[in-house]
């Protein structure tokens, strides 16, 4: 039963390659839309309280490494979906 599943998803190679691309490309969109987010709503909360701009600023940084880590997590995981046979 193995080796037909395995005979399954090697005929499906080419699929497999068309949705990595896929998720690789909304991942970023994702990340590229999240720290959209976060710069906006940092320079609004910086702009309502100028004296705690240090505090949001390093939050900013803080969660804005956090969504590349994801994103880049993401985007390798899909580049092994492609290369791994």
């Amino acid at each position: 039963m193995l080796s037909t599943i395995l005979n399954e998803v090697m005929s499906l190679q080419p699929l497999a390659a068309v949705g990595a691309a896929i998720g690789a490309s909304l991942a970023a969109i994702g990340a590229g839309f999240g720290i959209g987010k976060i710069g906006s709503s940092a320079m609004e909360a910086i702009a309502r309280q100028p004296e705690a701009a240090g505090d949001i600023r390093s939050n900013m940084i803080v969660i804005a490494a956090l969504i590349e880590g994801v994103a880049l997590f993401a985007v390798i995981v899909s580049a092994l979906a492609i290369f791994i046979k």
